[in-house]
């Protein structure tokens, strides 16, 4: 039986710490849109190579590494996205974006900033991981903000083969730093875009029954699809409905012939996100069909859920406490998340990452004024770091 890595990558990662604040600073101020991300993927290679790792391309932005046995008995991914937010930064700190209008208002460059330290670490016990047979790749992702996210295009590259588990952490503000949030089972929702369009004849407002009714049939779609959609799905699915623009005619006295809703559909199963298409279809067209106008329904879908194992949960849970951090319950979101891909490719999980400070303010993501407690670096670079610990002594004992 070899000897726990626990210690030393604890040691080595509060050896890094001072490094990878600054580096995450660095980050911050540089943000970068989905698949532009071309300087943070610079500075991370450069980072890496130093440190004697070799980071290779799969798209034109974000990296994938290689660590410890070229051909493991398991092989353990861990994630970080790059990519940051078309919102401008209120922050006010010293290292606030300075590109106008883009800001890291997701924490992806924390994200970025753990996995690299995650990377250090394991670097120093790099021949322990060929020794005990074990392989970690770490993958530095681009483009989570876009659907369907560039997770989906870098797994049709090709980089979770192999892979057996896969964990990833995000910024969650509502936890304190040194928290950290687990659940089994669905932690986000699939998350789609929907565009109605309407089509019908124009005409004056005095007259709607010589036209056809296109607002009127337009405010229907809005209230009774999602509606409807309530009563022929399981309510257990967690579907609705959300429209978030919605355009119609230019004067007040003229029924338009062109009308759009568009929203996105979210839902925390599976087997629904992936049958759900024809029946939004049927709905839409039997809600407008009694006032003559025609229906076009573009359904783009977008991520599917994250749903968490059971066991790399309880591995997560190890690594929490022999991290010194904290675990708690937390609730499932209807918000999207493109690692699931990877989960649909190898068992895995993510973590909700604590990052308010104690006795501080209540932050939310994707907006301009977010603070993150930066002891999160240390916490998230542990966590992920001992996680891969956690897979090595399963194998090692399998």
């Amino acid at each position: 039986m070899t000897a726990p890595l626990a210690p030393t990558l604890l040691r080595v990662i509060d050896g890094l710490v001072p490094e990878l604040i600054d580096f995450r600073r660095d980050l911050h101020a540089h943000p970068e849109l989905s698949f532009q991300e071309h300087r943070t993927t610079a500075r991370l290679r450069e980072r890496l190579e130093a440190a004697g790792l070799h980071p290779r391309s799969v798209s034109e932005t974000g990296l994938v590494v290689d660590l410890g046995a070229t051909e493991p008995r398991r092989r353990v991914a861990l994630r970080g996205d790059i990519d940051a937010l078309p919102v401008r930064e209120r922050t006010g700190l010293d290292w606030s974006s300075t590109t106008d209008g883009i800001c890291h208002a997701c924490g992806h460059d924390v994200h970025a900033t753990i996995l690299l330290g995650a990377g250090l670490a394991l670097a120093e016990v790099a021949d322990e991981l060929a020794a005990r047979h074990v392989g970690v790749r770490l993958i530095f992702q681009p483009a989570e903000e876009q659907m369907p996210g560039g997770a989906l295009k870098f797994v049709q590259s090709g980089v979770m083969s192999g892979v057996d588990t896969a964990y990833a952490v995000h910024c969650d503000p509502s936890l304190d730093v040194g928290e950290i949030g687990l659940r089994e089972g669905p932690l986000t929702a699939a998350a789609d875009q929907v565009t109605v369009t309407l089509r019908g004849r124009g005409g004056h407002t005095s007259r709607p029954f010589l036209t056809e009714d296109l607002t009127y049939a337009l405010a229907k779609v809005i209230t009774d699809v999602p509606a409807v959609l309530s009563r022929r799905v399981d309510p257990r699915a967690g579907l609705v409905v959300v429209w978030g623009r919605v355009s119609a005619g230019e004067a007040i006295n003229v029924i338009p012939s062109v009308g759009v809703a568009q929203g996105t559909l979210r839902m925390l199963d599976v087997g629904v996100w992936e049958t759900i298409g024809p029946l939004l279809h049927e709905v839409v067209e039997d809600v407008v069909a009694p006032y003559g106008v025609a229906a076009t329904i573009d359904h783009v879908r977008g991520v599917p859920p994250v749903v968490n194992d059971s066991a790399a949960v309880a591995a997560l849970g190890r690594a929490t406490m022999a991290a010194g951090l904290r675990p708690v319950p937390t609730p499932h979101s209807l918000g999207g998340e493109d690692f699931a891909w990877m989960l649909h490719e190898a068992e895995g999980a993510m973590a909700r990452l604590g990052t308010r400070t104690h006795g501080g303010r209540s932050f939310d993501l994707h907006q301009g004024d977010l603070v993150v407690d930066e002891g999160a670096v240390r916490n998230g670079t542990a966590l992920l770091s001992l996680a891969a610990a956690g897979e090595w002594t399963r194998v090692e004992s399998a």
